[in-house]
């Protein structure tokens, strides 16, 4: 429910009501400010309300421009994660939303974007009209003025000129739309489909922020739209003299004689987005140093199903579970930098990465290692700690596919907390279900889950850890094969002890069965995986929750890897 959702995320809706406030604020002021200010009088006389849409929408754009690269500040994140480790957990969770909040911005950038280039293209015709008009109309008037010098309000001075021809040869026009190209080909590079199956195509057009931030700098630099300057106001008040610019004689006398004079909007998106870019560059030149650090490929393991697990070692590495860390192979590209979860557990004296074959750069990694072990940079980790697992007495972890990397993590440390008899341990009982669509996704957790399994069982443990497979895609050689081995000890999909379960787990029917079986205690549901299980999960928390505070509760929490 949306109580509920307030109540978990209320940092994120506070961050989120302030940028929208701030936004709202800002357009609305400088709508205003620009619809009715008696600087801008002669302005909107040519222009009409386009002026104040556009100004407006600029202000914001330039705010947005301020925001965009925080979010993408990793070593900044870590920084401030670091000095609130006193905060509770629940706000430092909430940078993990870093990226939700820059699609965020870059959403409202792109819609601003919009709004400014459709306020501009009408501001360009009317100026265009205005120049070619005879009437002898105020905005007619006005576009002449250039003839008596410096004085002139309509940038356009001549009557061939196009609204193409000004977007193509002055500064505002062409960085305009220089600007506009790199957004909508960031934006449209950065779905979701882009990122997971041509990850290169992604990374590289998104560094056309570089040319964007460059345009923005140098776009209002001309200063094509123009309002009256202090002195002129003071000698000749438009709303005196404004009559008086269209039925002037000769012979003039009066105080409304002088014409108006006009000076330019100074230029100041560089004020809103200098501190960031500067900020960003620091950000930078630290990851270049800490990609310099020596790292150690301790081991390479080739799993089934073209997955390659690398065991690393580095020199002050310090890891804790839900982890992630980027890794660049200079052997394949200097430049990309893809995000991986670690999948080894604080306990060992090694860090891990499973690396499955999706996309170029990954199959490339593969191949190289068959090969030779080539030189890889670790930039990292990232990420807050999923350490709301070792809070329950039960835990219930969901991983769907590939998302059940981050629990080999936490499945590997609880074992050795358990072992070692931790105090933080909080947890006498896992159950742990991974959904998936093939059975060879399964092969190289299943090593982990074997040997975890085999420990459990040697120290008289077996019952910690119940883990259900769901294999929600096989064909009817599967099936055969199932069915002729089907009073076999161990699993034949898997070769566990538990058995491969067919199709989609029935949730009621699983919630019902850890409330029978801890009728008292608080049970921390967790899930990697896509939305819908998501919604579903929850629902599931909410129906089989007691309303009874002295039985059986269960608290949904979805990881953000």
């Amino acid at each position: 429910t949306m109580g509920n959702w307030l109540v978990n995320h209320w940092f994120s809706a506070a961050v989120l009501a302030a940028w929208l406030g701030i936004n709202i604020f800002l357009f609305t002021y400088y709508f205003l400010y620009f619809d009715r200010d008696e600087r801008y009088f002669y302005t909107r006389a040519i222009l009409g309300s386009a002026l104040a849409w556009a100004r407006a929408s600029a202000k914001c754009l330039n705010f947005n421009s301020m925001l965009i690269l925080l979010p993408v500040c990793r070593n900044l994140l870590s920084f401030l994660r670091g000095t609130c480790s006193c905060c509770r957990r629940t706000l430092r969770k909430q940078l993990d939303h870093n990226l939700t909040f820059h699609k965020l911005v870059a959403y409202a950038l792109a819609l601003l974007t919009a709004v400014h280039t459709i306020a501009h293209l009408f501001n360009l015709e009317r100026y265009n009209q205005s120049q070619q008009a005879t009437d002898g109309s105020l905005p007619a008037v006005l576009s002449k003025m250039h003839l008596q010098g410096s004085k002139w309000l309509n940038p356009i001075h001549s009557n061939q000129t196009t609204v193409e021809y000004v977007a193509f040869t002055t500064i505002p026009g062409l960085t305009g739309v220089i600007i506009t190209l790199a957004l909508i080909l960031m934006v449209t590079s950065s779905t979701e489909f882009i990122r997971r199956n041509y990850f290169e195509l992604f990374w590289y057009t998104h560094h056309l922020f570089l040319i964007y931030f460059a345009g923005l700098v140098i776009h209002g630099i001309a200063g094509l739209v123009r309002g009256q300057t202090e002195q002129s106001m003071a000698e000749v008040h438009p709303y005196h003299c404004a009559e008086c610019l269209t039925q002037r004689d000769q012979n003039c006398t009066h105080n409304c004689c002088k014409d108006p004079e006009f000076g330019s909007i100074p230029a100041e998106s560089w004020k809103w987005v200098l501190a960031p870019i500067i900020l960003y560059v620091f950000e930078r030149i630290l990851r270049v140093w800490r990609a310099q650090q020596k790292v150690v490929v301790t081991k390479v393991v080739m799993h089934p199903a073209r997955v390659l697990e690398l065991q690393m070692q580095k020199k002050g590495f310090c890891m804790e579970v839900g982890q992630y860390i980027f890794v660049n192979c200079p052997t394949i590209s200097s430049l990309e930098w893809h995000p991986f979860t670690l999948t080894s557990a604080p306990e060992e004296d090694f860090f891990s990465i499973h690396v499955r074959a999706a996309g170029d750069w990954t199959e490339r990694l593969i191949d190289t290692f068959q090969l030779e072990i080539p030189r890889v940079e670790v930039d990292g980790p990232f990420g807050t700690a999923s350490e709301d697992v070792f809070q329950y007495e039960v835990a219930m972890l969901v991983g769907a596919g590939i998302g059940v990397t981050p629990f080999a993590s936490i499945l590997k440390s609880i074992w050795y907390k358990f072992q070692q008899a931790d105090q933080t341990l909080k947890t006498k009982k896992i159950y742990f279900y991974w959904l998936c669509r093939d059975t060879g996704a399964f092969a190289w957790f299943k090593d982990l889950l074997a040997s975890l399994e085999q420990k459990m069982a040697e120290s008289g443990k077996a019952d910690f850890l119940t883990y259900r497979l769901f294999l929600t895609g096989w064909n009817t050689s599967i099936a055969n094969n199932v069915a002729l081995h089907f009073d076999t000890a161990t699993d034949t999909v898997t070769g566990l002890r538990h058995k491969t379960i067919f199709g989609r787990p029935m949730w009621n029917t699983e919630f019902a069965a850890v409330a029978a079986a801890h009728p008292r205690s608080v049970v921390g549901v967790f899930l990697c995986g896509p939305e819908a299980l998501a919604r579903s999960l929850q629902k599931s928390c909410h129906q089989h929750s007691s309303l009874d505070p002295r039985k059986v509760k269960f608290y949904f929490n979805k990881e953000n890897f």
